[in-house]
């Protein structure tokens, strides 16, 4: 490599000298390189790619140009020459250096320049003892830091009001400080020896300063892969309790060198309950804050509680009238039918979701009360064994988050109730006090009328999306063939909205049937008949309040909600996955992916011959040999060995995939969601921060140790 950056500078005088030679003494102006050659990792540094070979010189403007006659000319200097010229050099520094009166002697310098960039030898200045130690004494810390934070382990120890009065412990950093100082670091130990032993080695704030660029430099190695391959989609999760603050996680999705979508979680933004100031918030960190570009964005999807959603559709509706290429998409790992019953704005339909996943949570945390519930089941089904069983293997997973999830919940709801009654009414030893508290509440609100009625409607309005949301998350040829069924199923909406009184007085019907099973009386809400006060109309039956507060309501959401996430550009990008073999195949090899395809013309490198392109791409695979197999992914289709060269296919392919409702089809290049599950899971609300949890969840990123030293040492002089 350092031979070719001496053939492409014209310099024939270094021709000769080592590759350690020329890394040691010279240098090059970045000027000279291609912007994709250069990592910007801090606003300290500038750090070339590995294989950055300078391309950029301008040799000619000279000649056109008559002020610069007497500009230094690029040429072959002899030996000669370079020596005198060096001589020279050293002669004019030497003596500035005596007229200034400064002390450094040994300042050669050797300076050529070339048209605006210039190559200079150069002596690294030595670091005085007091700096190095203090840079080992900073590298001792932020190693602990990290180790803490991909060992989750928090920076607080014992909670002060848990210890007598009069008596000092350490907290986990400060305790690991001296566990290393007595396994023998001497940088640490000399640094401390003279401290107090009751005397925090490292402040509260020192740590926060330490932890924010910890935090930075491990986020910034994915930003940087990130811009390196231009394109990305943004992705946020369920909003979530930081130590006490309301935090959204965020994920990013992008196509690495390897051609492997990932999805990677690079950090938490303080939730504002505010959708305006949300959304310039949440614009103003991923652009200012962590760099990115958003013109390169090409989908963005959010996953939310019960409650948030119409907010975070705010920041989707700011985010596209900015840049109409960000898709607003659902998101893969959410299943269309989930999404949709926590974006209703009903309340009765956030508190039976609340109440579900309490009910789910708590028999996850027993397996007594499975086995009990287990036993409940076969009870109950003795007449469909079969039914049976497939409840229980339902009961054994995360079932709130499936597609037909208030269809298992109407049928397991007798059961519920049973043993949940059973548990709380059973005074043996067998069952402690949190259980038999909780079994008594969930019971009770299990047997609601107003939560019977609510998930009743909600099973059958969102039966119409059920095999839809399902294709969604299947193969890639089901997503191509579900977007076209979208009309079909909106079709079938709409007819329900315009015969929503036969439909819900079915759907009552069923729901006061499942309350007489249970023994539930069938009443209009307490809480709406208090909100009367005397002037309850006696015309309001609960079929009637019910369709009115529910049904109604629920149907026209769904409908405007599948208008809005599948819009034309989101319809359109789908329909561009016909450009996957597989896919090609079921259309027996007759696709126009190209009418659908103008919506990416600017992200092609050459949309001039997309089309040509595209013609040759179907001919080769429909005159395949016989024992080749048409790749059914698009992570097959990027890793072809002969992808390179349709590189507008290509480059399709590559964004489509960003598409967050395109899966991740390699699990292990999905990590990220799991890792921010697991460590949620694992940690205590108030041991929770927003530092270590990027570099526990980012464990396996590497680091820089001297980047972090030198970047603290900048900021914080």
């Amino acid at each position: 490599r350092c031979q070719r950056w001496v053939e492409n500078c014209r310099r024939a005088d270094l021709e000769d000298k080592t590759p350690d030679q020329l890394n040691k003494h010279y240098r090059l102006c970045a000027k000279h390189f291609e912007t994709s050659m250069i990592c910007r990792s801090s606003p300290y540094r500038t750090v070339l790619r590995d294989n950055a070979v300078p391309t950029i010189f301008d040799l000619t403007s000279h000649l056109n140009n008559p002020h610069s006659r007497h500009r230094k000319r690029i040429k072959e200097l002899s030996e000669d020459e370079i020596r005198t010229l060096k001589q020279q050099k050293i002669d004019d520094a030497f003596e500035r250096k005596q007229a200034t009166q400064e002390s450094n002697e040994n300042s050669e310098q050797n300076t050529v320049s070339e048209e605006g960039g210039e190559e200079q030898e150069e002596k690294a200045v030595p670091l005085t003892l007091e700096e190095r130690e203090n840079k080992d004494y900073l590298k001792s810390l932020f190693e602990i830091l990290i180790l803490m934070g991909k060992q989750n382990i928090p920076l607080d120890g014992h909670n002060v009001d848990e210890l007598p009065e009069g008596i000092f412990t350490s907290d986990n950093f400060q305790a690991l400080l001296e566990y290393r100082i007595n396994g023998g670091d001497e940088v640490l130990r000399k640094r401390f020896e003279m401290t107090a032993v009751n005397l925090e080695y490292c402040s509260k704030t020192q740590q926060k300063q330490m932890l924010e660029i910890c935090e930075n430099c491990v986020r910034e190695e994915t930003l940087r892969e990130v811009r390196d391959s231009h394109f990305f989609s943004i992705v946020t999760d369920e909003v979530v309790d930081i130590a006490g603050v309301e935090h959204l996680p965020v994920l990013v999705r992008f196509v690495d060198d390897s051609h492997n979508l990932r999805e990677e979680f690079i950090g938490f933004l303080p939730y504002e309950a505010d959708p305006e100031i949300l959304a310039v918030k949440f614009h103003t960190t991923i652009t200012e804050k962590w760099g990115l570009n958003m013109e390169y964005c090409r989908g963005q999807a959010y996953i939310v509680s019960s409650g948030f959603a119409s907010k975070m559709k705010v920041v989707a509706t700011r985010l596209l009238e900015k840049y109409p290429q960000a898709v607003y998409t659902l998101c893969s790992s959410c299943a269309l039918n989930v999404w949709l019953a926590k974006s209703v704005p009903v309340v009765g339909v956030s508190i039976a979701l609340g109440t579900i996943e309490e009910v789910c949570c708590l028999f996850n945390q027993s397996p007594q009360l499975l086995v009990e519930l287990d036993n409940t089941i076969s009870a109950l089904f003795q007449d469909n064994d079969e039914r049976g069983n497939e409840l229980k293997k339902i009961c054994r997973s995360q079932w709130t988050g499936r597609h037909d999830t208030f269809e298992v919940l109407v049928d397991l709801l007798q059961a519920l109730v049973l043993c949940l009654d059973a548990v709380s009414s059973d005074f043996s030893v067998r069952w402690n006090n949190f259980i038999v508290g909780r079994a008594f509440v969930l019971s009770s609100a299990l047997t609601d009328f107003d939560f019977i009625v609510t998930i009743v409607i909600m099973k059958n309005v969102l039966s119409f999306t059920r095999a839809f949301g399902k294709n969604l998350q299947g193969q890639t040829s089901d997503v191509f063939f579900a977007a076209g069924s979208l009309t079909a199923v909106l079709h079938s909406l709409n007819e329900v909205m315009e015969n929503i009184e036969v439909y819900h007085e079915f759907w009552f019907e069923e729901a006061t049937n499942l309350a007489t099973k249970l023994d539930v009386q069938i009443k209009l809400p307490g809480k709406f008949r208090r909100a009367q006060q005397g002037n309850f109309d006696p015309d309001m039956t609960s079929e009637n309040y019910y369709k009115e507060i529910l049904s109604v309501p629920t149907v026209e959401h769904i409908i405007q909600e599948l208008k809005d996430i599948f819009s034309e550009q989101h319809l359109k990008a789908l329909k561009c996955l016909s450009l996957v073999p597989s896919v090609m195949g079921q259309l027996k090899f007759n696709t126009s992916e190209e009418h659908h395809a103008d919506m990416f013309k600017n992200d092609l490198p050459n949309p001039d011959t997309l089309s040509a392109e595209l013609h040759c791409w179907r001919i080769k695979w429909k005159h395949r040999g016989k024992d080749i197999e048409l790749p059914a992914t698009i992570y097959e289709a990027l890793h072809l060995p002969d992808i390179k060269f349709f590189p507008n296919v290509y480059a399709l392919l590559k964004v489509l995939c960003l598409l967050p409702v395109m899966k991740v089809e390699n699990e292990k290049y999905g990590i990220g969601r799991k890792r921010l599950k697991a460590y949620l899971k694992n940690t205590l609300t108030g041991q929770r921060s927003s530092n270590l949890a990027l570099l526990n969840i980012n464990l396996d990123i590497k680091h820089d140790l001297d980047l972090m030293v030198d970047t603290y040492i900048k900021l914080y002089p």
